[in-house]
């Protein structure tokens, strides 16, 4: 390591992700302890996604857009919805939904996601704001999605009660996220993949009951899962 590398530092990882000098120079930035190089990078790639590389990944027409086509054929959006994204990314989500004739709402904790999703997506109203504090009144919505987020959520739980929460009754939950099988592959590589949480199709079922959703669902996609339930 020479002097000037940033200490905990690790350019073969980080290059391996797409990501550059600026992505460095945030790291140096940062002031965090050499162990926290694996979380920070989790965060600036995919969990909290930021700088000019995450713009780039989460402004591309194609992003997830397996999760996206899938959430969008469960939750049947029509004129008479009320849509909330939950992790919206880019905004891609939103905008489809506009394009169904719903009215859309993201929410992101990232405050670059924030930033692109409104340009992506200008019909719609973007926030910042966390999963686990959903800072909308009760029964705001006709449908809640998560797309390629339920992954990184430290208490799923809690998360899908605020979702069910803010949907009126009989409302339409889509969740989109990683399953087992992709453990390690390219779809979660390491370190993101020890950061996240994989649920085989009942567990996942098992935290949207417990959560107090009814007609619950799961079904395989190519590794992905679609959760489906109503409040």
């Amino acid at each position: 390591m020479s002097p000037a590398t940033p200490p905990g530092f690790d350019l073969e990882l980080l290059r391996s992700f797409g990501l550059g000098d600026e992505d460095r120079d945030a790291w140096e930035a940062s002031g965090l302890p050499a162990d926290a190089f694996d979380d920070w990078l989790t965060d600036r790639v995919a969990r909290r996604p930021a700088g000019r590389r995450a713009r780039e990944v989460y402004g591309a027409d194609d992003i997830h857009d397996f999760a996206r086509r899938a959430i969008l054929a469960a939750l049947a959006l029509g004129p008479d919805d009320r849509l909330l994204d939950v992790g919206c990314g880019g905004g891609l989500l939103l905008r489809d939904a506009l394009a169904a004739g719903a009215t859309a709402t993201g929410l992101d904790h990232s405050d670059d996601m924030v930033r692109l999703a409104r340009e992506r997506a200008p019909a719609a109203r973007v926030v910042s704001g966390s999963a686990e504090r959903l800072p909308f009144p009760h029964a705001a919505f006709t449908a809640v999605a998560m797309s390629v987020v339920f992954f990184f959520l430290a208490d799923p739980v809690a998360v899908l009660r605020e979702c069910r929460r803010v949907l009126e009754p009989r409302g339409r939950l889509a969740v989109y996220t990683t399953s087992p099988a992709l453990r390690g592959t390219p779809a979660a590589p390491e370190p993101l993949a020890c950061r996240g949480s994989f649920y085989e199709d009942e567990e996942l079922a098992a935290l949207a009951r417990q959560a107090g959703f009814v007609d619950v669902a799961v079904a395989g996609d190519d590794g992905g899962q679609l959760l489906t339930a109503r409040a």
